[in-house]
């Protein structure tokens, strides 16, 4: 008990850097029709600064896989919301003052996807090697704070907007930057342990990793658990004003603000009962729950039908992630840092795939976001059969 209360600042500085997660991937798109309306730039654009987002973040994960345990977890987990913070100041300057406002996001993008990338590898590890009773409800605990980061997110710069207009929004930027700043400060003060010390399991290297089939099937369930959770979240707020013509702060509040509510719900509750939730019959579930939030939301005319199918696709994604990563930790124990860089990459590969197929459907059939949900049901219909192939594997 002794231990566990010496970890409790980690832990929360864990929870926070969760929030500073969802500032990175959730402020933007808040302003993706802005973006188009001020800049002139097309949504099929606009769709690359998620991928450029994810993409790096996707090449720091690799990268980060291999040389994480050199440089160490607090170097890396300070440098995160260096560059994280770094990179929302950016987002506030760069676009207004260089010739190319595409061009100035995208090296925004760039700086705070760095940061991003640095925290996904990093984050639930630091939690997972963290002395815990519950380790599956802490985790699922643990990215509940991404949602409740997200909802935040929105209705703290909805709340903004409606106050000073959004004109200001780079004042909005400035301050996730500062709050992003602190935590970094935070981290460096808190104990941290890495996961070598915290198990008895042998350690895998990358080669054993890479001829293990469960770790293939497992890296498949993360790249539809990124893509089914973002390739919705990323367009809410656009999908919300411009296919189902509700005004910008009724949008937001209904479109990502439930979504993040709802899945910060489920994960919430996943973590007060896991202990009596199988993981992979849970998981099966809320992707077949996702795909009738993904129908609603693409089928329907009205606005309120497409809205609750957001909402669903919220709380229907919310255990993916960390289900998944649970599951990875109980699978493969000897793992190790390595095996979560990894699963993060394919977390967000399919968190920049995801929004990229929306956004290339919705520009093939004339900017119809509709039918750009319409395509994304995939991901939660693989994630499905992969589920379904781990089960017969283990048996």
């Amino acid at each position: 008990m002794i231990q566990q209360n010496k970890y409790k600042h980690t832990i929360a500085a864990c929870f926070l850097g969760y929030i500073v997660q969802a500032i990175v991937n959730n402020f933007a798109p808040l302003l993706f029709l802005k973006f188009r309306n001020d800049y002139g730039i097309p949504l099929d654009q606009i769709a690359l600064l998620v991928t450029f987002n994810f993409g790096v973040q996707l090449l720091v994960d690799l990268l980060a896989s291999k040389y994480i345990d050199k440089i160490g977890y607090r170097v890396g987990i300070v440098g995160a919301h260096l560059f994280a913070g770094a990179g929302l100041i950016a987002l506030a300057v760069l676009p207004q003052v260089m010739p190319s406002a595409f061009t100035g996001l995208l090296i925004a993008a760039m700086i705070y996807a760095i940061g991003g990338g640095l925290l996904e590898v990093l984050v639930s590890p630091i939690v997972e090697a963290c002395p815990t009773d519950n380790k599956s409800g802490v985790m699922s605990l643990l990215h509940s704070f991404y949602c409740w980061g997200h909802v935040g997110v929105v209705i703290l710069t909805t709340l903004f907007f409606r106050l000073f207009g959004i004109e200001l929004w780079w004042v909005m930027a400035l301050f996730w930057a500062v709050f992003t700043l602190a935590n970094g400060v935070y981290f460096s003060r808190v104990p941290i342990r890495t996961l070598e010390e915290s198990t008895d399991a042998q350690q895998m290297d990358l080669r054993k990793l890479f001829g293990t089939r469960m770790f293939w099937m497992l890296m498949v369930l993360m790249i539809c658990a990124g893509a089914s959770e973002q390739g919705i979240s990323q367009w809410a707020s656009a999908f919300a004003e411009g296919a189902l013509g509700v005004s910008k702060t009724v949008g937001d509040l209904l479109g990502p603000c439930a979504f993040a509510i709802l899945m910060g719900s489920a994960r919430a509750l996943y973590a007060k009962f896991s202990n009596r939730l199988p993981e992979s019959k849970s998981l099966f579930f809320c992707a077949g729950l996702c795909v009738c939030g993904y129908l609603m939301a693409s089928l329907s005319d009205t606005a309120v039908i497409g809205l609750l199918g957001c909402a669903i696709c919220g709380f229907s994604v919310g255990i993916m992630w960390p289900g998944t990563f649970s599951m990875a930790a109980r699978d493969m124990p000897g793992g190790g840092t390595a095996m979560f860089a990894l699963l993060a990459l394919a977390g967000d590969l399919g968190c920049g795939g995801g929004p990229t197929l929306v956004g290339w459907v919705s520009g093939l059939f004339g900017e119809s976001l509709k039918a750009g949900l319409l395509c994304a049901i995939v991901f939660p219909l693989t994630m499905m059969a992969f589920l379904l192939l781990r089960r017969r594997h283990k048996a």
